[in-house]
């Protein structure tokens, strides 16, 4: 029998997930961050010598990821993001399931998965429910904007290569609409949290 609830918490980017994630983890749930698992494995030789078959040698820097080329080339097309994708998700899985066990067998049993590719990795399979943070677009790409440096042309670039709020409406078990202030957001987290932790 299983003991334990995997939440898959996902959405488009800059709709407000790491709010939602920081309400939840102050709720009493453990978090694993997909995005700290990629960084983890952009470290493994094996890895960064697929990307740069695939991207140019020249986003290998020194022996390092130079992030911001690959960002600007992955995120060119959504078949380029799915080709980076393809690249890593196996390895990012692979890690994610070994802290996963980890987690459980110390006795964790409201774990949330923070994926922003949770449909494309297909980790969305593992989970037991789903909840999805969106926002306007225009929001969105304000957000991003200001706190990654992107232009506009990047910004939408970002947003394109993404599913659409609609997927998520569509795919998701539980829903949280970032319309309004951060306060309102935090609120409809924390109505989430006790969700989350009745069903």
């Amino acid at each position: 029998m299983k003991k334990y609830k995997l939440v898959g918490l996902t959405g488009t980017t800059g709709a407000g997930k790491s709010t939602v994630c920081g309400v939840l983890e102050s709720e009493g749930f453990c978090v694993i961050n997909a995005d700290s698992l990629a960084r983890e494995i952009m470290t493994d030789e094996v890895v960064l010598a697929g990307i740069a078959r695939f991207f140019g040698d020249d986003v290998i820097r020194g022996g390092e990821l130079d992030r911001a080329v690959l960002a600007e080339r992955a995120f060119s097309s959504p078949e380029k993001t799915a080709l980076l994708n393809r690249l890593t998700h196996p390895y990012i899985t692979e890690r994610l399931l070994r802290r996963l066990e980890r987690l459980t067998a110390a006795g964790q049993r409201l774990i949330v998965l923070d994926a922003p590719q949770l449909f494309e990795s297909r980790l969305n399979l593992i989970c037991d429910v789903i909840v999805a943070v969106v926002a306007d677009s225009g929001e969105r790409a304000s957000r991003i904007k200001a706190r990654d440096g992107l232009t506009d042309a990047q910004a939408d670039a970002r947003i394109s290569a993404q599913l659409s709020d609609d997927f998520f409406r569509a795919n998701s078990d539980l829903v949280i609409e970032n319309q309004s202030s951060p306060e309102a957001l935090i609120e409809k987290a924390r109505a989430a949290a006790s969700r989350l932790r009745a069903s």
